[in-house]
């Protein structure tokens, strides 16, 4: 594969453990971005979001204690929720799967395999 591949990884997830064994056993070594220690700015999620083609408040981990303590109830816009996402990272579905122009969600993990 001549493509770039980039996975917004978190190794403490077993959902994003399982991605990134998944694009290995296809004979891909990804990018890889450990989103917690390397938080998307606004314009990237702006980007990722357009090609995976959700709303930031979709990508949103709604069972966080982050979530439930501050943005639960919240009427936010999407750059608000674009903002929070980059405050807070660990509110950021995840894994995240970059290959050229498009991106997924790696939930479940085989999903990433629809872009490769």
């Amino acid at each position: 594969m001549s493509t770039t591949v980039t996975i917004y990884h978190n190794p403490r997830c077993s959902k994003s453990r399982a991605a990134l064994a998944l694009l290995e056993e296809h004979g891909v070594t990804p990018q890889v971005v450990e989103y917690l220690k390397t938080p998307p700015d606004a314009a990237t999620l702006r980007h990722l979001l357009a090609m995976i083609g959700i709303t930031a408040r979709e990508l949103a981990r709604t069972g966080e204690a982050e979530f439930k303590e501050n943005f639960k109830d919240l009427e936010m816009t999407e750059t608000q929720w674009i903002a929070a996402l980059a405050a807070y990272p660990v509110l950021i579905e995840r894994p995240i799967v970059v290959a050229g122009n498009r991106a997924v969600v790696g939930r479940p993990p085989e999903k990433i395999l629809e872009i490769l």
